[in-house]
């Protein structure tokens, strides 16, 4: 039954019903106040928090370098920086290079800065970098030199493992703003290790493996255990002749008693070293074991180690 107190024609009728569709609409302002206030304090906690700089990175000589917003003009002073930044895509963030970087082919448009041993401090700030990248051989007195002049640099010292490669790509992946491209460009690189690592699990036998570093007259090298090529030639399945020593020096002797199934070496060695005694009588260069490699495969620590691998593979796995 339903209860209202009639008034005069023109006044307010009341209805306990009124009272509760009323009660109703005052619930629902107080709930969108409150959700409000929540999300402003929220919001101003967020702000409180959030920091004023765009990374903080600890590098490879354990300084801290905080980037105050994203690089957008980086010079690279290594040739492994290089080709990585390109492999992520952000070649057009290059400002200046070193005369090393030669590789890809692109490099040859970008502003060459001169050797590493020397820089030219004075024509790397003409070209108004706000991010310098370096390797390994750029020592601190030169960091602190560049700093003074209020230029960030970050070292990415090369690695003697493969490994390196893929905090180098991740490291850069944050530094130029393309995270989950470094992460798609590891995947794919470890991929192919992986598949690599299957085949060779399968091979019944190991075939030793030289790879020449320097010889003749000077004298004879190749890589010993503790370097990055020793792990590419076991990654590709092979054993180094080399994996005894504690230098680059080898000993003639040794290469012969080694007499290696394989030999790798540079494409611009390759001609003069086939023809040369007594190296022409081991016996992987009488059998037509000896491969030429691009020296950009194998020489630094890069992405392009892969590619190393992979040839290495394919040569052994047709022996």
């Amino acid at each position: 039954m339903k209860i209202s107190y009639c008034c005069e024609k023109g006044k307010m009728i009341f209805s306990p019903f009124s009272v509760l569709k009323n009660y109703h609409r005052i619930s629902v302002i107080l709930i969108l106040f409150i959700s409000i206030a929540l999300f402003t304090s929220c919001r101003n906690d967020k702000s409180q928090t959030k920091t004023d700089f765009y990374l903080e990175y600890v590098d490879s000589y354990n300084r801290k370098v905080t980037l105050n917003s994203e690089p957008q003009r980086i010079i690279s002073l290594s040739p492994a920086i290089t080709e990585m930044i390109f492999l992520l895509h952000s070649e057009y963030k290059l400002a200046g290079i070193s005369d090393f970087c030669n590789y890809p082919p692109e490099t040859a448009k970008i502003k060459k800065v001169g050797g590493l041993i020397d820089l030219n401090i004075e024509h790397l700030m003409s070209l108004n970098p706000d991010l310098i990248l370096i390797g390994s051989i750029v020592g601190k007195e030169q960091i602190e030199k560049i700093e003074k002049l209020g230029i960030p640099v970050i070292a990415l010292k090369e690695e003697n493992r493969i490994e390196g490669i893929f905090r180098s790509l991740t490291a850069l992946g944050n530094i130029v703003n393309r995270p989950a491209l470094a992460e798609e460009q590891i995947r794919i690189l470890q991929e192919k290790l992986n598949k690599m690592e299957q085949t060779n699990k399968k091979s019944s036998a190991e075939k030793s493996v030289f790879y020449v570093v320097g010889y003749g007259e000077a004298g004879d090298f190749t890589a010993p255990k503790s370097s990055h090529i020793h792990e590419i030639i076991t990654l590709a399945g092979g054993r180094n002749i080399g994996e005894s020593l504690t230098g680059w020096s080898i000993s003639r002797e040794l290469i012969f008693e080694q007499n290696p199934d394989l030999i790798f070496i540079r494409k611009e060695d390759f001609a003069n070293f086939s023809k040369t005694y007594p190296y022409n009588q081991l016996n992987a260069v009488k059998a037509g074991h000896l491969y030429a490699i691009e020296s950009g495969w194998i020489d630094i620590v890069s992405p392009r180690n892969i590619d190393a691998i992979e040839f290495m593979h394919r040569c052994i796995e047709e022996n």
